[in-house]
């Protein structure tokens, strides 16, 4: 099965981004970023590919899930299809395929449903280590989070104070009826702090831990 990796920013107190989706408060600059331009190129949208003159390997990823509210962030500045060098699912259930770039696959489907399928498929011959990258947002996040197979959180020095949690509850969750959620624990597998003050830390679903 193709593991499904949430790579992704976030600050102290657990914010992906600002109330508005703003995350220009993340670092940009610092000894972390040869490492991240290194280890996850396939992460970098196609501008800053272009930007650095990096070819993107897509040996770690080479299908990246989107909420449609993260995706539309790049659309004001002409950013239609922001990762062209990977597979590219939207997930919303009322933006039609046309307000996408002809690219992008834009799903209504229930993401679960989605996400198991993508993992069933096999990595390509030559990739075969080739994964899935959930780009965000939190509300994403938060119904996939028993899918989740490996965790990478660039941890910033900053406090947002409030805005788009890591992970948002799913609906199930806020249900008055739902039962209480379980804890899906993982391994620590790699933490390296910067100088900048970023903290990569790397995380594996602990074997006792099966996604559902």
């Amino acid at each position: 099965m193709r593991p499904l990796t949430y790579y992704v920013a976030v600050s102290l107190d657990g914010f992906i981004a600002a109330p508005d989706g703003d995350f220009s408060a993340f670092l940009a600059e610092g000894d972390h970023m040869p490492a991240l331009l290194s280890d996850y190129a396939d992460a970098l949208p196609g501008v800053a590919l272009d930007a650095f003159g990096i070819e993107p390997p897509r040996t770690r990823f080479d299908t990246v899930l989107m909420g449609w509210n993260t995706y539309a962030v790049g659309l004001p500045v002409g950013l239609r299809d922001p990762y062209p060098h990977l597979r590219s699912v939207v997930f919303s259930r009322h933006r039609d395929p046309a307000d996408a770039d002809p690219a992008i696959e834009v799903e209504s489907r229930d993401p679960i449903e989605v996400v198991r399928r993508l993992k069933a498929e096999p990595a390509p011959a030559d990739r075969p280590d080739a994964g899935i990258w959930l780009c965000g947002g939190g509300q994403l996040a938060g119904v996939l989070r028993h899918e989740i197979d490996e965790l990478v959180l660039k941890v910033n020095p900053v406090l947002l104070g409030s805005g788009i949690r890591l992970f948002e509850n799913d609906v199930t969750e806020t249900s008055p009826d739902a039962p209480t959620a379980a804890a899906h624990p993982f391994t620590l597998t790699r933490s390296t702090a910067y100088d900048s003050g970023v903290i990569v830390s790397e995380y594996r679903r602990a074997a006792s831990s099966p996604a559902r």
